[in-house]
């Protein structure tokens, strides 16, 4: 199994302390977690629902699967299940969750409408949905330097590539409510918070082992290949003299909770 998993709750846990204390704990409901990644928070909001309740994760990897279920068992989780699917086609019937969140899991679904659609399916009818994404501003420390640095190479159509990228994959709070409530669901409560990543440098930051996995590689595929190596040496200059000159590189990334009702 990769260890990249093991560097996932520092990006997910702000998420999941949101989403966790959004929550209402009720006994006796079945519960949906989409996009269960490494099992946090599934496995936590297992444990803290309780015996009465059963948790269900949903991930369509392998590597996933495998590191819940030995998560699960090490740590003698009974009331929890893995399974394999995707949101656009929820392997549940209707109406049989009294729950459902999603930690940063909706942000990377091939089709939010119809994965909110689903959502609302299998919903029971006063059931709870909290949802957690970041938001479009997320690494704009980063980013501002990214395409500063293709301007300078004349890249426009890299620079039109790194916004769609960023469109696609982190939505506007407004866009997810029209969303949101075109499922059917209320929404209850919008919470916008965030956190920062706190770096000596830029060197540390492009070198950290999460941003290389996780985020890195997607950044270089933006670029012709024979550009990667000297933009992401600018790239990282300029990240060291910004870090010189505020005395740390800080990277912001903000955040919405949503806490929804059918």
């Amino acid at each position: 199994m990769s260890i990249t998993y093991d560097d996932l709750p520092l990006w997910s846990a702000p998420f999941g302390l949101a989403l966790l204390d959004t929550v209402r704990m009720k006994p006796n409901i079945n519960v949906l977690d989409i996009g269960s990644g490494g099992g946090f928070p599934m496995l936590e909001l297992a444990e803290r629902m309780g015996k009465t309740c059963m948790v269900y994760g949903l991930d369509p990897t392998t590597e996933s699967i495998e590191m819940i279920t030995a998560k699960k068992l090490g740590k003698g989780i009974e009331y929890a299940k893995i399974v394999r699917g995707v949101a656009e086609a929820i392997p549940f019937p209707d109406g049989y969750f009294g729950l459902i969140v999603s930690n940063n899991g909706l942000n990377n679904v091939q089709d939010q409408a119809a994965s909110l659609a689903e959502c609302y399916r299998v919903a029971d009818e006063g059931a709870q949905m909290v949802l957690t994404m970041n938001l479009p501003h997320t690494m704009i420390e980063f980013y501002e330097v990214f395409e500063e640095t293709l301007l300078e190479f004349g890249l426009k159509e890299e620079i039109v590539k790194m916004n769609d990228h960023i469109t696609e994959k982190r939505k506007p709070v407004e866009f997810m409510k029209e969303l949101i409530l075109g499922a059917g669901f209320s929404i209850n409560t919008i919470n916008v918070d965030g956190f920062r990543m706190k770096y000596c440098d830029g060197s540390a930051f492009l070198n950290h082992y999460f941003i290389r996995k996780a985020f890195k590689g997607t950044w270089e595929a933006l670029l012709p290949e024979e550009r990667i190596a000297p933009l992401f040496q600018i790239i990282e200059q300029k990240l060291n003299a910004l870090a010189a000159e505020k005395g740390e590189l800080v990277i912001s990334v903000p955040f919405v909770c949503f806490d929804c009702s059918k």
